[in-house]
């Protein structure tokens, strides 16, 4: 394609103005094309692009090629590749239609042009080859600069193109600071084991005597995945070698059955604290067989617990468990409605074998819930719900406890929502009056209660049967939930929403814990509320408070966003109940902000204050730089408290990344402006 094409007296094919010339996925444009019969070679005048495929791209001032665009000489030549990294050179030779030679070479994944004339890192070589088929950049002679000014050489340097997601080699480093282990570096090296597995080895050294490997072995499989990460270290604060393992897998089974499990051990508590990885006072070991369709769920599951919590004994805790569950959803052909079968077998033991405190327990039981709902024609809506639960079980190891107990609570409530709509304009309002009315046989209570110790009192469960969070008590007897629920929406930003409700209870269950607001004939209110200002501005509040307006539990959220800044402040204050294992009243502040400026540069700070011990928990700073072809990430924070596992620390981090280069993508979001 041209606008002229002709003949000139040396017998060649000359085209002119917006020449375009294709072949197979080769794209050619040029302002002049001259085509030598003899030699089957064309020459071009430029400006000149050659595209190949969607990742390959070459910009050019005059350039000789073979006519199928394969092999050939362009001068003054730039290849971009996958639109971000950017090689110019004196001249590119292509060969093959695979490979790309260039010459006196500067590479970079960065915006230049009159705004930014200086990239903020590049590579100058005297070579760069490119092999499209591997993937790969291969550079003689290579000299790393930032912001112009050398920092690195090497002989040879290879890199993956853009395009390539995963290949053999070195992964960005990262630089560690602790009070506890000194300075560190880790360099990861990544091993690619075929197209469906590969391994990672990242050792780490420190100033404090501290030596670690890590190791991540990942593997797909047609019916699953598989990944191993752990550590071993050698350091001096513990004697003796120090690490972790993790084995997390997911597989497809027969009959949509699906495998999953997640193993995990360490060697002590303070271990992830130390090394940077998320911490955690309890570990789960958990193999499951699961299966969920349409109406039905079926899971059998086993899992071990290992705490590092001070006062925790493993020994007396009920550390493995195993369960088996089965559940129909169906519709009873006479009745209508929605109609629930479960049944599970379950059962958790201790290591020891003391009296009492070496308590083992197993479980059966039965549940069966039926619903139906109607709507009367003044909008009201009813629902009828109808139940009862069924457990035996068999307790060993306990004289204050029966051998074995049978438990079976029947129940019966019926529900009225009346909700109200209204809508003026863009706004629109709903608020919806609640009741229930529930029945619930005796609980003998003749199990020790194992699962059921910690009940949260809040707006999700306001309107349950049951609170209680496991199987070891129920609620009894007759009660009332009642509760109002308002909501506005608005187009213009201004959003509210509120849920206030309590229960009314003729026997409360007396295992409901003091603070739980639940252990009263009258329970404590309930209040929440929801704000959403179009300034930006949100409020989150929760609180339960008795008739005399004594707060019992409270927690607030304040935010703000608006363009560049996110500002969150979170107060919690929970009164003092020893028998939840909290013997002092909680009053926590929490502070989380960050801040973009025009800099591309990122601030963020947090900060957790104890206002019942007066003193600081942790804290911390970072600040992140990112544009197009950089990020820089530098962190430091506080933890201020100990415990017998984990010592107080100041960690400070370091990570700074080249973007662009292998499947770390250019930002486009952060690319910075060449408009001036």
């Amino acid at each position: 394609l041209a606008n002229a094409i002709r003949t000139n007296g040396a017998g060649q094919l000359v085209a002119e103005g917006a020449v375009e010339i294709l072949y197979r996925d080769r794209r050619l444009q040029a302002t002049r094309v001259v085509y030598d019969r003899t030699g089957d070679r064309i020459s071009l005048t430029g400006p000149i692009t050659l595209t190949q495929g969607d990742s390959v791209l070459i910009i050019a001032d005059e350039a000789e090629l073979d006519s199928e665009l394969r092999d050939g000489l362009l001068r003054s030549a730039r290849l971009v590749l996958d639109r971000q990294m950017q090689v110019a050179a004196r001249e590119i030779r292509r060969s093959e239609a695979r490979y790309t030679e260039a010459t006196d070479t500067v590479a970079s994944s960065c915006e230049v042009c009159a705004a930014n004339p200086v990239p903020l890192w590049q590579i100058r070589a005297k070579t760069v080859r490119h092999d499209q088929e591997e993937r790969q950049l291969y550079f003689r002679n290579a000299r790393l600069e930032v912001a112009g000014v050398p920092v690195l050489y090497t002989p040879y340097l290879r890199l993956p193109d853009p395009t390539l997601q995963r290949a053999t080699g070195f992964l960005v480093p990262s630089l560690r600071t602790t009070s506890n282990i000194g300075t560190g570096i880790a360099l990861p090296y990544f091993v690619v084991l075929g197209d469906r597995a590969d391994l990672t080895f990242t050792p780490s050294v420190t100033t404090g005597g501290s030596n670690t490997l890590f190791l991540t072995y990942r593997h797909a499989f047609a019916s699953g995945e598989l990944q191993f990460d752990g550590g071993v270290t050698d350091d001096r604060l513990r004697a003796g070698l120090r690490g972790y393992g993790r084995l997390q897998g997911r597989f497809d089974m027969p009959r949509d059955f699906e495998l999953t499990f997640d193993l995990e051990d360490v060697s002590d508590g303070g271990y992830y604290r130390d090394y940077g990885l998320p911490e955690a006072d309890r570990i789960d070991s958990a193999i499951a067989l699961t299966r969920i369709q349409r109406d039905q769920f079926d899971e059998a599951q086993l899992t071990y617990f290992t705490s590092f919590r001070p006062g925790e004994n493993n020994d007396t805790l009920p550390r493995l468990r195993g369960s088996v569950e089965t559940l129909r959803r169906f519709t009873l052909p006479s009745l209508g409605g929605a109609a629930e079968l479960r049944f599970a077998v379950e059962g958790y033991g201790r290591k020891s074998q003391t009296d009492v405190i070496g308590r083992d327990i197993g479980r059966a039981s039965a549940d069966f819930d039926w619903r139906l709902s109607w709507t009367a024609g003044s909008g009201m809506v009813g629902t009828v719900m109808l139940g009862a639960s069924a457990d035996y079980v068999a307790i060993a190891q306990d004289s204050t406890a029966p051998g074995s107990s049978t438990r079976a609570v029947p129940r019966a409530a019926i529900e009225l929502r009346w909700p109200w709509a209204r809508r003026d304009g863009r706004t629109s309002q709903l608020i919806e009056p609640m009741a229930q009315l529930i029945w619930s046989g005796t609980d003998p209570r003749a199990t020790p209660n194992e699962d059921s110790v910690l009940t949260e009192f809040d707006e999700a469960n306001l309107f349950d049967l049951n609170r209680f969070t496991g199987r070891d008590r129920v609620e009894q007897g007759a009660r009332a939930n009642i509760g109002l629920r308002y909501a506005r929406t608005s187009a213009s930003g201004w959003d509210m929403g509120f849920t206030i409700g309590r229960v009314i209870s003729d026997q409360p269950n007396p295992d409901f814990a003091p603070s739980s607001g639940l252990d009263t004939r009258l329970s404590d209110w309930l209040a929440s509320v929801q704000l959403d200002m179009p300034n930006g501005i949100s409020l989150v509040q929760r609180a339960q408070f008795e008739n005399s307006l004594t707060v019992n539990k409270a927690a607030l959220r304040l935010g703000w966003q608006v363009d560049n800044l996110n500002l969150a402040s979170t107060y919690t204050w929970l009164r003092a109940d020893a028998t939840v294992g909290r013997p002092n009243e909680t009053s926590e502040l929490a502070l989380t902000s960050s801040y973009t400026f025009p800099s591309d540069w990122t601030a963020s700070f947090d900060w957790q204050y104890d206002l019942t011990a007066d003193s600081t928990r942790a804290a911390g700073i970072g600040f992140a730089y990112r544009t197009e072809c950089i990020t820089v990430d530098l962190s430091l924070s506080r933890r201020f408290t100990s415990s017998a596992n984990v010592q107080a620390t100041t960690d400070f981090g370091l990570v700074v990344s080249l973007d662009g280069i292998g499947n770390r993508p250019a930002s486009r979001s952060a690319r910075r402006s060449c408009n001036g």
